[in-house]
């Protein structure tokens, strides 16, 4: 529809990793499946961009939730957030990405 999420990336490594990307729409704020585990891929890029809808929150992590394990996120200084796009930041980025969280509300028409 009028809702999208583009991931532009670049990495190097990773043989045999299985990627899941979920998008969906949700009017309860209900959770969606994540990936688990750490990734062997090497990043040197990555940025997503959503598209009809404003973010309002975003989180990077090296590690996903395995186990007793929680998720371990990037530094904050590791990425940026903007309005609509999420992205590694240019020589802080050290590489490490398994998991991205992106949470954006799209504009309500108020009749």
């Amino acid at each position: 529809g009028d809702y999208g999420c583009t991931f532009t990336y670049s990495a190097q490594g990773g043989t045999n990793e299985q990627w899941q990307m979920n998008v969906g729409v949700s009017e309860d704020n209900g959770l969606f499946s994540w990936p688990q585990g750490k990734s062997y891929l090497f990043f040197t890029q990555f940025k997503a961009e959503v598209k009809g809808a404003k973010i309002e929150y975003a989180m990077a992590y090296s590690q996903a939730a395995v186990g007793a394990q929680s998720d371990i996120p990037l530094k904050q200084e590791e990425f940026e957030v903007a309005e609509t796009t999420v992205s590694h930041r240019e020589g802080k980025f050290r590489f490490e990405l398994s998991k991205l969280t992106i949470v954006a509300r799209t504009p309500r028409d108020e009749l």
